[in-house]
């Protein structure tokens, strides 16, 4: 395996997978002072510091002379998610070690990471140029890289630069395809893609991707008879094609014609278990939940996509109400996207049904040791279940931990300004609420939940309202946003046009505080009749709700 390779796909480990940290030990350093950088980074991992402990391995790399201290620095840095500080790092390795295509790499991707796609380029094209593989083969390396980090468009500038130099090559023009997809510049993508196929017309991937690109573009019926057709004109088609075609038929909600192509698949390749998988959640959507167990249970023997399938083993138990059996599948799902959610819904079956918080609590530290990419995430999904369960000071706490090492996250911000709420500190939350506003100026999630709140605490309703339909102007379909551009109408006295907004609201949301808001705006129209009803109505379709419950103690204290 060429040297490129094997960095590229090191690279994708960190990137794709969690990681558990190997500390460097202080024999391998060079300078006593590093020793004790290294030292006080090991007790700052064990406290959970985790900035502290990435500060601490980039001192040691700018002490060392070392390559690999600056190496583990860089690793570190990356595995808890402080970019800038491994970016430092991965420089201090590429200073001591030219030759390191694995520092290269990384300093790209980092460089990536935080923006600078100049010196991005500038170590990729280094990368793309050296040793025996065609060019083109990396760019389609560096897809998986580029398609998890970083802001899309930014992905597609630099891969796009970066294919420049190769215009003949089809697969040069197929990764530049794939990344223009991804930022949704599908005429770009179909226009890539054509261009892959005429320099390779036996390139079935190049062709699968016209395909998607052009269910991308809103031609359903055109990319599932294009696929249709590359499968109706081979002879012998390819099973790829077959399983590309059934996820066209999934998305457009076709599951039994995506399962007439599964099931074909597996015909001809019984130990195909991507095709297994792809059947076994088809099922799962369809509501087979029997078939789909016993799908997931086969995956799981067959030791392929076991995140999947204990993933799905999980919400199939969740969903029969057999929740010891749920929290114990979830627990094991530690890797990939359905990690987090996995851990955090494990640690809510256990709040809930078994009254173990510190069971819950532990649980997610487990988890977080060894699963570094999701520490810092973890502290968020702690603060949101002690919120849940009226733990509003220690939920405060761990919002604020979590700030302290990731201030640009909006939405942990967002959360805690609405714990502060819960508590009664209004002043304190809407102080948070127009700091977030403030940071994310066109974010209509901020703007909104300042917005609401203004609309909802206070009788400051044309600030509210400002704020709201600047929301809107951002995300004019959000039902959420909507919903409190009625609120704030009401607020105001215009009660048609509240009513208005709200039902159009509750069309795309039917949630009971949605729900209240329309039962107590009839009731300012002199509708009562139709609000009772309304109130009912909602009521069966979710009976423990505390904002109905309310309603109908303020406003239907006399009705039966």
């Amino acid at each position: 395996m060429h040297e490129t390779r094997r960095w590229l796909t090191a690279t994708a480990l960190w990137i794709l997978i969690a990681i558990t940290i190997t500390p460097a030990s202080a024999d391998e350093v060079d300078t006593s002072d590093a020793a004790a950088y290294i030292l006080q980074a090991e007790m700052a991992l064990q406290r959970e510091d985790y900035l502290m402990a990435v500060q601490e391995y980039g001192k040691a790399a700018e002490l060392s002379d070392d390559p690999d201290v600056a190496r583990q620095a860089v690793l570190v840095g990356m595995a808890y998610g402080f970019d800038r500080e491994a970016l430092a790092a991965a420089k201090r390795w590429h200073k001591l070690d030219k030759s390191s295509t694995e520092a290269r790499v990384l300093l790209a991707q980092l460089s990536f990471r935080v923006g600078d796609l100049k010196t991005a380029r500038r170590q990729y094209s280094y990368v793309i140029e050296k040793g025996d593989e065609a060019p083109g083969d990396k760019l389609v390396m560096l897809i998986r890289y580029l398609s998890v980090d970083g802001d899309p468009k930014d992905a597609d500038k630099l891969m796009r630069s970066l294919a420049r130099p190769y215009p003949d090559s089809s697969q040069a023009q197929y990764a530049v395809a794939s990344m223009a997809l991804r930022a949704g510049d599908t005429e770009f993508a179909l226009e890539s893609a054509s261009r892959a196929i005429e320099l390779d017309p036996d390139s079935l991937e190049s062709r699968l991707l016209y395909a998607r690109a052009l269910l991308a573009s809103g031609k359903p019926d055109e990319a599932i008879e294009y696929t249709a057709r590359i499968i109706g004109d081979d002879p012998d088609p390819d099973p790829d094609a077959r399983m590309e075609l059934a996820i066209m038929y999934m998305m457009v909600k076709r599951e039994d014609d995506a399962l007439s192509q599964v099931n074909q698949v597996l015909l001809e390749q019984p130990g195909r278990m991507d095709a297994l998988r792809l059947m076994a959640i088809i099922n799962f959507h369809k509501g087979h939940l029997d078939a789909a167990w016993d799908d997931f249970h086969d995956l799981l023997a067959s030791g392929q996509h076991r995140m999947d399938a204990l993933y799905y083993l999980g919400r199939i138990s969740d969903y029969r109400g057999e929740y010891d059996r749920a929290i114990r599948f979830y627990s094991e799902v530690r890797q990939g996207s359905n990690a987090l959610p996995s851990q955090q819904r494990a640690a809510a079956l256990l709040i809930r049904e078994d009254d173990d918080l510190k069971g819950a609590m532990l649980q997610l530290d487990d988890f977080a040791k060894a699963s570094p990419s999701n520490a810092i995430p973890v502290l968020n999904v702690k603060a949101q279940l002690l919120a849940s369960i009226n733990e509003y000071e220690e939920a405060l706490g761990f919002y604020d931990r979590s700030l302290s090492f990731d201030p640009d996250n909006e939405g942990a911000a967002l959360s805690r300004a609405d714990v502060l709420l819960q508590m009664g500190r209004l002043d304190e939350a809407l102080d948070a609420f127009a700091a977030a506003a403030k940071r994310w100026p066109k974010s209509a999630m901020a703007l909104n939940a300042y917005g609401y709140t203004l609309a909802d605490r206070t009788d400051r309703y044309r600030e509210a309202e400002k704020l709201i339909r600047k929301a809107l102007r951002y995300d004019p379909d959000s039902a959420a946003i909507i919903d409190s551009l009625g609120w704030v109408l009401f607020k105001l006295g215009d009660y048609e046009e509240a009513l208005v907004e709200l039902e159009r609201a509750y069309e795309g949301m039917p949630d009971p505080e949605v729900a209240a808001h329309i039962v107590e705006t009839l009731v300012a129209l002199d509708r009562q009749e139709e609000a009772l009803e309304r109130l009912v109505a909602a009521e069966e379709l979710t009976p423990d709700s505390v904002l109905l419950k309310n309603a109908r103690e303020r406003l239907f204290a006399d009705a039966e």
